[in-house]
């Protein structure tokens, strides 16, 4: 069978069995390309090169059987395949964190925050940083800072330091446990944040794919904003005069604007629109 048969034959399979997507991917195709290319150890980027590769039934019953352990567990494809990619960036992901997938990445390559930034800009913290994917991007993107990437969770930390050993980045990005900023004084002069901000309707309606990840770095509380809440009330403090936050909330911005009303935000164009991301400074957070 040719790859591309084999592609098409498992995209129709993830279909029928009605697994959902979003970590890394939008449909059954794109789904089974990264699964079956994984499998079989051609490069994810390359499809269009292996298309009419020949595939013999062993190799192409192993690719099958992945699938299936991917409709049978509805478990993401990174926990499978132990990888996920941000900008064309390889991460090591594990249970132990979500699957990174922040819009906020784009921003960093497409250099959207840049004009915020300048010859001050030398602490960055990555707060809720995970697999420690936005530290590690935040450091590639800006050679001269130093980051921290922080989290609640210690099993996350642990992952996160595959990804900056990985990138060989010991010696530019830190790791810290610390619940919201409680561990971190700063002065910072960037947070970037992808907190928990799914509210809790949201929250009963996830499909099982996202109820595979950590719920602590999901779950943000009746209306999405309980960590954010402490994070804006806190922020300023640990914050340089001409310091900036960088902050996601998905599809949570009526809720942001009901929490704070008052508070001025700069909204931030990605590839899902221009209110997932905002950006606030140091000034607009001590104003409100």
């Amino acid at each position: 069978m040719k790859l591309i048969d084999l592609i098409d034959r498992c995209a129709a399979r993830l279909d029928e069995a009605g697994v959902a997507f979003g970590h890394g991917t939008t449909d059954a195709f794109d789904e089974a390309a990264w699964l079956v290319l994984w499998k079989l150890g051609r490069p994810l980027d390359r499809l269009d090169e292996h298309a009419d590769d020949e595939v013999d039934a062993a190799r192409e019953q192993q690719a099958q059987a992945l699938v299936e352990e991917r409709i049978a567990t509805r478990k993401p494809a990174a926990y499978l395949t132990r990888e996920a990619w941000l900008q064309g960036v390889p991460f090591y992901v594990d249970e132990r964190a979500i699957v990174p997938r922040s819009f906020i990445a784009e921003l960093l390559a497409d250099g959207t925050i840049d004009p915020w930034l300048g010859a001050h800009t030398r602490r960055v913290l990555d707060l809720c940083t995970g697999n420690g994917s936005l530290a590690v991007l935040a450091a590639l993107a800006w050679p001269q800072v130093q980051v921290d990437g922080a989290d609640l969770s210690a099993e996350a930390l642990a992952v996160a330091g595959i990804n900056v050993r990985k990138h060989g980045l010991q010696d530019r990005v830190r790791l810290v446990e610390s619940d919201g900023l409680a561990a971190l004084p700063g002065p910072y002069d960037l947070i970037l944040c992808n907190p928990p901000y799914v509210n809790s309707a949201s929250m009963a309606a996830l499909p099982a794919e996202y109820r595979a990840e950590p719920g602590l770095a999901l779950a943000g509380g009746a209306d999405g904003m309980d960590f954010v809440r402490g994070l804006l009330r806190d922020a300023p403090a640990r914050m340089g005069e001409q310091a900036v936050l960088v902050l996601e909330i998905g599809n949570e911005r009526a809720h942001f604007e009901a929490a704070f009303p008052r508070l001025e935000a700069v909204w931030l164009d990605t590839s899902a629109g221009g209110d997932q991301v905002l950006l606030l400074t140091r000034q607009a957070l001590v104003r409100q």
